[in-house]
C-alpha cells in the first residue's frame, strides 16, 4: 500500500470516525469544517479535536462527559491508522496513530514514490507565470536584490512540482533615463568590448556616467546658488557636491582609465543632460540608432546576469522587453482605452489615474484586501513632456501576459506595494477585474548587510557573484576541515554547490516579509538552520546506507518506538501537507524551514541510536528505511529550492 499524503490519510480517518459517531449521537448538531488540529504535546496524540467544548454550550452537558461518550462509541478497528483515541483535559478527543501501520504507510510510501514523493498534484491545474529578478540592465546583480530571483525560481519550482505549467519570466526594463544613461556613457567610450564580466563592465560605466554628471549639474547649481546669495540652499548643494566628489575619487580609484576618458568625453558636452533626454525621447521613438545603441547596452548586461542566474541554477524562459510593448502600439491603445472612462484627467499637462475612484465605484477595496478608509493616490500616466511611466508601461504588459496565462505572480519588493494596486485597478478599469483578481503580488523585503550601504548609482554594491565566490570558498575550507580525506576535485565541487546553496537557503527560509540580514556566520553555518547543515545531514543519511551496504528486506516497523524515530516518521508522513500549503499560500520559506526541522530530527536520532547495528536485525532493517525515506524527503525539499542534495560532504 502506498499513499502520496499519509497524513491526511490518517487526518481523515479520524475526521470520519468522529462525524460518523456526532451524526449518531447528534444529528441536529452543524458539525464545524475543521475538527481537528496537532495538539502541543506528542502525549495528547497526532491529532486531538475541540467538538466537544461546541457541544457543550448547545446541549448543556459537561464537555468531559461528551468527550467520553464519544470516544466509547468510535471503533478503530474500521481505521487501519488509528491506534487509540483518548478523552482528555475538560473534554478534548485525542487521536493516536497506529505504531506498526502508519510508520510502514510513511517509510514505504516515502521509499517507493521517491522523487515524487510529497509533491501532491492539484487537481485544478492552471497556466502560472512567475515574473522574477527583472533587475535593471544598469549594473551586476547585487545581494541586496539577488532575494528576488532565489524567492521567484523556489516559486516556480513549488508551483510547477504541484502540477501547474509554469512560465519564468524576466521584464526588461530599457525604457529610460537609466538606461539612456549607460547608452551615452558607453558611446562616449567608442562602444568597447568589455573588460571581464559583461555586466559588472556595464556597471562602471553607469557609476562613473552618473557620477561625472551629477557633478557638473551641482557644480552648475552651486554657481547659481552663490550668484543669487541663497545660502541656505547652497549648503545643501555643496555638502551633494561633497558625497559625489568622494564618489568620484572612490570610482577613479577603482577605474582610472575608465574614468579618465568618460571624464575627458563628457566634459565637451555643455550639458550632457540634453543628449541624455534626447536618447531617451528617440528611443521611446524607435528610432534604428538610438535603439541599437541602448539594446547593444542592455544585451551586454543580460549576458552578464544569464551566466551569474545559471551559476545559481536559475533558468527562465522569456526576456520581455519594455521598449517592445511602446514601439508595437500597445502602450498609446491603452492610454487611449483609458482615456475613454470616467478615471482619466489632466492636470497641467500631465495625465492621471483616478484609481481610488476605480476601487470605490467598482467595490474593489476589500478584493484588494485594504481598509475603506484607505485612500489611494492617482497614478501619472504621462509626463508633460509626453514620455510615459513604468507603471503605464506595465498596463500592457499585463494583458498581454494574461493571454498567455490564467495566474501572473509578479516577484517585486514591498516598496512596489502601492504601483502593483494601481496596475490591479488600472486592469479593472479597462474591464479585466479577472486579471486583476489574478494577479498576485508576491512582496518582500530588503537584504542589507552590516555596515554596508548599497547604491547601483554610487557603483557601491557587493555582487551577487562576488558573494557565491565568497561562500564557495568558505565552503572549501569547512569541508577540508570536516573531510581532508577527499580528493581536491571532490572538495572544489562540493564546496560549489554548498557555498550557492547556502547563498539561496539563506535569501529564501526568512520569511519573505522580513527583511534578510545576511551574515557568513549564519549562511554557512553546518551546525543549524543553513542549506550546509541539511545539506551534511543528506550526506550523513546517505552515508549510512552506504556503509550498511544492504536493502532493508525484513523491517518491522512496530519496534520504532524511540520518541525521534516516531517523530521523525510524523514528519516524513506530514512533507506532503507542508508541501501543499507551501504550493497554495506561496511559502517557500515553509519548505526551508521543514527542511532544516528535519535535518534537526535527523541528526538527533543519528546521535543517539545505533542504524546498522541495531538489534535485532528487524529493527535495524527498520531504522535503514528510516535513514533512506528521510534522506529522499530532505533531498526532494533541497529541489524545490533549487538547492543540491549531495551524496557526501
Amino acid at each position: 500500500m502506498v499513499s502520496v499524503n499519509p497524513f491526511a490519510e490518517f487526518r481523515a480517518g479520524c475526521e470520519t470516525a468522529l462525524k460518523d459517531v456526532l451524526n449518531r449521537l447528534y444529528p441536529q448538531f452543524s458539525v464545524p469544517s475543521i475538527l481537528l488540529e496537532s495538539p502541543p504535546n506528542p502525549k495528547f496524540g497526532e491529532l486531538a479535536s475541540s467538538v466537544c467544548f461546541e457541544l457543550a454550550k448547545q446541549t448543556e452537558k459537561k464537555s468531559r462527559k461528551i468527550a467520553e461518550q464519544i470516544i466509547q462509541i468510535i471503533d478503530v478497528s474500521e481505521f487501519p491508522l488509528i491506534q487509540s483515541v483518548k478523552a482528555a483535559g475538560e473534554g478534548y478527543i485525542n487521536f493516536y496513530v497506529n505504531s506498526e501501520e502508519f510508520p510502514r504507510l510513511t517509510i514505504e510510501s516515502v521509499r517507493t514514490l521517491g522523487n515524487d514523493y510529497g509533491y501532491v498534484k492539484t487537481s485544478k491545474p492552471k497556466r502560472i507565470i512567475v515574473e522574477h529578478t527583472s533587475v535593471n540592465p544598469i549594473h551586476p546583480i547585487h545581494i541586496g536584490q539577488a532575494r528576488n530571483p532565489m524567492l521567484g525560481d523556489a516559486l516556480a519550482r513549488i508551483l510547477k512540482a504541484r502540477g501547474h505549467t509554469v512560465f519564468r519570466h524576466y521584464y526588461v526594463d530599457d525604457v529610460g533615463r537609466q538606461s539612456a544613461v549607460i547608452a551615452y556613457g558607453y558611446e562616449k567610450l567608442g562602444k568597447p568590448k568589455p573588460e571581464g564580466n559583461p555586466d559588472s563592465f556595464i556597471g562602471a560605466i553607469y557609476a562613473i556616467t552618473s557620477c561625472i554628471m551629477e557633478i557638473q549639474r551641482l557644480k552648475k547649481e552651486v554657481e547659481r546658488a552663490k550668484e543669487l546669495s541663497l545660502n541656505e540652499e547652497l549648503s545643501r548643494l555643496q555638502r551633494e557636491l561633497d558625497d559625489w566628489t568622494s564618489v568620484a575619487a572612490d570610482l577613479e580609484g577603482r577605474f582610472p582609465k575608465l574614468f579618465a576618458r568618460l571624464l575627458d568625453e563628457i566634459s565637451k558636452d555643455e550639458d550632457p543632460e540634453n543628449p541624455v533626454s534626447d536618447l531617451i525621447r528617440r528611443y521611446e521613438a524607435n528610432e534604428e540608432e538610438a535603439k541599437q545603441l541602448i539594446r547593444e547596452v542592455c544585451q551586454l548586461c543580460l549576458q552578464g546576469f544569464r551566466e551569474t542566474l545559471g551559476r545559481a541554477g536559475i533558468s527562465l524562459d522569456s526576456w520581455d522587453w519594455e521598449s517592445d510593448f511602446i514601439w508595437n502600439g500597445d502602450v498609446m491603445r491603452v492610454l487611449d482605452k483609458l482615456k475613454a472612462t470616467p478615471y482619466v484627467f489632466q492636470v497641467a499637462g500631465v495625465l492621471e489615474f483616478d484609481a481610488e475612484k476605480v476601487a470605490r465605484d467598482l467595490d474593489l477595496k476589500e478584493t484588494l484586501g485594504l481598509n475603506e478608509d484607505y485612500e489611494l493616490s492617482s497614478l501619472t500616466l504621462v509626463r508633460a513632456d509626453g514620455t510615459t511611466l513604468y507603471t503605464t508601461r506595465d498596463i500592457p504588459y499585463h494583458l498581454w501576459k494574461f493571454q498567455k496565462a490564467e495566474k501572473v505572480i509578479n516577484v517585486i519588493g514591498m516598496e512596489q506595494t502601492l504601483p502593483q494596486l494601481q496596475l490591479k485597478l488600472a486592469l479593472s478599469a479597462l474591464g479585466h477585474v479577472d486579471y486583476a483578481k489574478n494577479l498576485i503580488h508576491f512582496a518582500y523585503n530588503l537584504v542589507s548587510l552590516p555596515g554596508y550601504r548599497m547604491s547601483g548609482r554610487r557603483g557601491r554594491y557587493i555582487t551577487l557573484d562576488e558573494v557565491m565566490d565568497g561562500a564557495v570558498k568558505r565552503a572549501y575550507e569547512e569541508v577540508s576541515k570536516r573531510s581532508p580525506h577527499l580528493s581536491d576535485e571532490d572538495k572544489q565541487q562540493i564546496s560549489e554547490f554548498v557555498g550557492i546553496g547556502a547563498v539561496k537557503y539563506a535569501l529564501v527560509e526568512v520569511d519573505p516579509t522580513k527583511p534578510v540580514v545576511f551574515t557568513w556566520d549564519r549562511v554557512l553555518d553546518f551546525e543549524k538552520n543553513s542549506a550546509p547543515y541539511i545539506q551534511y545531514s543528506h550526506a550523513r543519511a546517505r552515508s549510512i546506507i552506504r556503509k550498511a551496504s544492504r536493502k532493508p528486506e525484513n523491517p518491522d516497523y512496530s519496534l520504532l518506538t524511540d520518541p525521534i524515530e516516531r517523530n521523525i516518521v510524523l514528519t516524513l508522513a506530514r512533507f506532503p501537507e507542508i508541501f501543499v500549503d507551501a504550493a497554495e499560500n506561496l511559502r517557500p520559506n515553509a519548505i526551508a524551514d521543514f527542511a532544516n526541522a528535519l535535518a534537526d530530527k535527523f541528526n538527533t536520532f543519528y546521535t543517539r541510536l545505533p542504524v546498522i547495528k541495531a538489534k535485532p536485525p528487524q529493527l535495524s532493517d527498520a531504522r535503514l528505511a528510516l535513514v533512506d525515506a528521510t534522506r529522499m524527503v530532505l533531498r526532494n525539499a533541497l529541489n524545490l529550492l533549487g538547492i543540491e542534495a549531495p551524496e557526501k560532504m
